[in-house]
């Protein structure tokens, strides 16, 4: 049996009655209740009562007459530590900087941006209290389960160029996906990453600039990975990585593949443009081949998604030949959600 009290510099850190049982629980095996009430001194009910509340925390625990309790799983915890042991990249996620709950990781963001915050500083949220995606909709942000991370940028280019970072962060979160777990990831164009016909993933770019150049930019990226359900009014448009591959999977693991993979493209879309990345971005693009829905400010273009120019803009064939430049605007994508 552990012994459940450290030393610390000769001093004696006492542990609370959860992280105690947890002690014994990672032995493995089964702990018969009873043993933990005896050697902790508390109450059956007492044992129940704190099992109920790690259970509530995310720890998965199972129990059986006579045999006792079992730790099968715990909570994926967030940990810049880890990631930072992790990142091998120049700038991007250095700093991460993580946050228990906040309002918006872009709204926080920007106002660190306005402070000085340097380029590639990357905040990390384990909740958000009003998350945001395209056209002011809200981001559905449960604790413990998803990824919601912003990235700041301060690239000298011009402003009009800033949708192709989008492109170049949706290029990222898909090869670090497919990298990590193999599972057929694709990009939805302009900004979602899916998995079949479902969203995985959703990225929101807000940019502050001053005669054309910018001043900043703030990539907001929210990924599913551990959601094991969505409420009923998503359910039919949203997965996970958890949901498709089956398997529970570690957050840290990810956001450094993540920064990863977007510092790479991201260099390479500073350096040579977006018409750089173009051919790859392409083929992991579901929206390409497809029949589209554009839903533009005062018109409906309808017809099959057949290129990206180098701007970033899709390129719409209609059924009359014409070939339509789509930049802003709705876009549906047959058979995706």
């Amino acid at each position: 049996m552990h012994n459940v009290t450290f030393l610390v510099y000769g001093c004696e850190l006492k542990m609370k009655t959860s992280e105690k049982i947890l002690e014994f629980l990672r032995q493995g095996g089964f702990v018969s209740g009873q043993e933990i009430s005896n050697k902790l001194n508390i109450s059956r009910n007492g044992v129940n009562k704190q099992i109920k509340a790690l259970r509530e925390k995310g720890y998965v625990i199972e129990s059986y007459t006579n045999r006792g309790y079992r730790l099968l799983s715990e909570p994926d915890s967030i940990s810049v530590d880890i990631i930072d042991k992790a990142l091998t990249t120049l700038y991007i996620g250095r700093p991460t900087v993580l946050m228990e709950k906040v309002d918006s990781t872009n709204e926080e963001l920007k106002r660190r941006a306005r402070s000085g915050a340097a380029q590639g500083f990357t905040l990390v949220a384990e909740e958000q209290t009003f998350g945001k995606g395209r056209f002011g909709r809200s981001w559905r942000s449960p604790r413990g389960a998803s990824i919601y991370e912003s990235i700041l940028l301060r690239p000298e280019i011009s402003a009009s160029n800033i949708p192709c970072v989008t492109l170049a962060a949706g290029l990222a979160v898909c090869k670090a996906v497919n990298g990590l777990y193999d599972c057929g990831t694709k990009i939805k164009w302009p900004n979602d990453v899916i998995i079949g016909n479902k969203k995985i993933c959703g990225i929101l770019t807000e940019m502050t600039a001053e005669d054309n150049a910018v001043s900043y930019a703030v990539v907001g990226i929210g990924i599913n990975v551990n959601n094991y359900d969505f409420p009923q009014e998503i359910e039919e448009k949203a997965t996970s990585i958890l949901i498709e591959t089956g398997v529970q999977h570690e957050r840290n693991e990810l956001i450094a593949a993540v920064a990863q993979e977007f510092e790479k493209i991201y260099n390479e879309f500073v350096l040579c443009g977006f018409g750089a990345l173009k051919d790859e971005y392409i083929k992991n693009c579901a929206t390409i081949g497809r029949d589209v829905s554009a839903y533009l400010s005062r018109d409906i273009v309808t017809g099959e998604a057949v290129d990206v120019e180098a701007d970033g803009g899709l390129i719409i064939l209609t059924e009359d030949g014409e070939r339509v430049h789509v930049s802003t605007g709705e876009v549906t994508v047959q058979g995706i959600y």
